[in-house]
């Protein structure tokens, strides 16, 4: 079993600005109130958001620490909400885009995706025979269903706290 969970809400998810690479702490434990999978390792992103969210969800198990699983480099626009950039011209560029372009200053968005993508493989294959729980960012949940399952990138956001539970070649949400 494979558990892919989104960090706790921050300060800056409940003011809805692009929160990246910014290293925020949670801002509180609420949504963090599910029926999570048990897990024998957890590995999380190295931001605080999700290292603190696995001590909360998981505070006994091991927990296994990858700088590639962070989340998005959002560029110019780290920090900002959609009020904040909407008038600038890029930014409606990377709108028009579908949001695959890449951010002024920021990350590719198909570098950030396989990133992504090959770090979580390598933990999945390297921990196979465990029950994981991947504590992560909402793009990087969405680039790993992704490629596993297909569709649209955006076909897989989840809320803080939400994700997904992978089984086999099959996936539920965690309620």
């Amino acid at each position: 079993m494979i558990a892919l969970i989104r960090h706790g809400r921050t300060a800056g998810n409940l003011m809805k600005k692009y929160i990246g690479v910014t290293d925020e702490d949670l801002y509180d434990a609420r949504g963090l109130e599910r029926d999570y999978p048990v897990a024998d390792i957890v590995v999380t992103s190295p931001l605080k958001r999700c290292v603190r969210t696995a001590e909360i969800i998981y505070p006994d198990a091991e927990k296994i620490v990858i700088d590639d699983l962070r989340e998005y480099d959002f560029g110019r626009f780290e920090g900002k909400t959609f009020e904040e950039a909407v008038s600038d011209a890029e930014y409606k560029k990377w709108l028009e885009s579908g949001g695959n372009e890449p951010f002024p200053g920021g990350e590719d968005h198909g570098d950030f995706k396989l990133r992504s993508v090959r770090a979580f493989i390598e933990a999945a294959e390297k921990y196979k025979d465990r029950d994981i729980a991947f504590v992560v960012h909402g793009g990087t949940i969405m680039a790993v269903m992704q490629s596993l399952f297909g569709g649209g990138f955006y076909d897989y956001m989840v809320e803080n706290g939400g994700g997904y539970i992978i089984e086999g070649n099959s996936f539920r949400e965690i309620n």
